[in-house]
């Protein structure tokens, strides 16, 4: 099994407030690792304390309790003389790019190099190197001004790799980049991990970033970490209401209550929700398993999409058939493959709690 690179143990970050009894605890007793060479997802909504987590990460702020190590360091009490050369181990890209406008794309890139004293024809090396790594090499005399936003965050990413990095840490990295844009500057970041063999952190409120690039999260709501494992197995099977919604929020799986009331009237079958196995075998499975109960299934609702590579989602299907052969088919998926009874407009079964994008997931009444 990997080791850590970052071990964190119930660590706590308060933020004095104004007046009496108006501190903000941003974070609240997290404990987690990053393991060397995966990309691991902080998620969460605004507010959640991820930023504030990233920034413990580095050392940019201080932790109020708990102890935090990275790369074998304990950084928690860390002179500022000892903290430099940890964060030289640790690169950051961020939301706006923050490139120096009167640099560029090569001084950009060379400006860590030069802080680190690398000489000067190792620098160019380097330099050169990575603005070809990133798809940029033809760009190395322009200015910040003259580049697209995703050109701006490749030249950010060339320059957190400058000082060849163990750690990469990318706060909200694609929130100001359109779609496309976002799905190129994420495989470059695959690439970063797979290629490169460097840990990526990724600080991140949207569901898309974290399906296409993490192997693990850690959800975050209120400062705390309220889910953390495998990023499959936590959105495929999510046990809190704000990994639901997370998961809800990119594939829009799972019909709400006014949707479902709209498809029990449109559809009068008996309907069923039936979640996508992790093996992809799921359709050749619903396909062999309506044969046998000779039972017609046509689907009205859901998305197949992947997480971690592995396809995941939820379908909804109208079953049509003799009474007992819809029955029994209804209990056999349900022991077999978690589906949910959602029932018919004349007996419709006690769902109103599902969550979107939850699959079947349930909040306690």
């Amino acid at each position: 099994m990997a080791t850590p690179i970052v071990s964190l143990r119930g660590v706590s970050k308060v933020f004095p407030g104004r007046g009496a009894g108006s501190a903000v605890h941003a974070v609240e007793d997290v404990t987690l690792d990053v393991l060397e060479g995966e990309v691991f997802g902080i998620i969460g909504y605004s507010g959640a304390g991820k930023s504030t987590l990233v920034r413990l990460i580095n050392a940019l702020e201080f932790a109020t309790s708990g102890t935090i190590t990275v790369a074998g360091t304990e950084i928690t009490g860390l002179p500022e003389r000892k903290l430099r050369k940890v964060r030289a181990g640790i690169g950051m890209i961020f939301q706006q790019f923050n490139l120096f406008t009167s640099r560029t794309v090569s001084g950009n890139v060379a400006y860590p190099l030069r802080l680190a004293k690398v000489p000067r024809a190792e620098r160019e090396r380097r330099v050169a190197e990575l603005l070809d790594f990133v798809g940029l090499a033809d760009k190395a005399s322009a200015y910040p001004s003259q580049l697209s936003g995703g050109q701006k965050q490749r030249v950010g990413i060339a320059r957190a790799l400058a000082t060849s990095p163990r750690l990469l840490l990318a706060d909200e990295s694609t929130s100001a980049l359109d779609p496309e844009t976002t799905n190129d500057v994420l495989a470059l970041l695959r690439r970063v991990n797979s290629e490169l063999g460097i840990t990526v952190v990724v600080i991140t409120h949207e569901m898309d970033v974290v399906r296409a690039l993490c192997h693990r999260v850690a959800v975050m709501e209120r400062g705390r970490v309220v889910e953390l494992g495998d990023a499959y197995q936590v959105f495929a099977n999510p046990t809190h209401p704000a990994t639901a919604r997370f998961v809800g929020s990119a594939l829009h799986d799972t019909p709400s209550p006014a949707v479902l009331d709209r498809l029990r009237h449109r559809h009068p079958g008996r309907l069923v929700l039936v979640r996508m196995k992790s093996d992809g075998g799921s359709g050749g499975y619903l396909t062999r398993t309506l044969r046998e109960f000779d039972v017609e299934g046509s689907i009205i609702y859901g998305g197949i999409s992947e997480v971690a590579e592995r396809p995941f989602g939820s379908l909804t299907l109208e079953l049509v058939g003799a009474p007992d052969r819809v029955e029994a088919l209804v209990a056999h998926l349900t022991t077999s493959a978690g589906a949910t009874d959602l029932g018919t407009a004349a007996n419709p079964a006690p769902v109103s709690l599902l969550v979107p994008g939850g699959a079947g997931w349930k909040e306690d009444a």
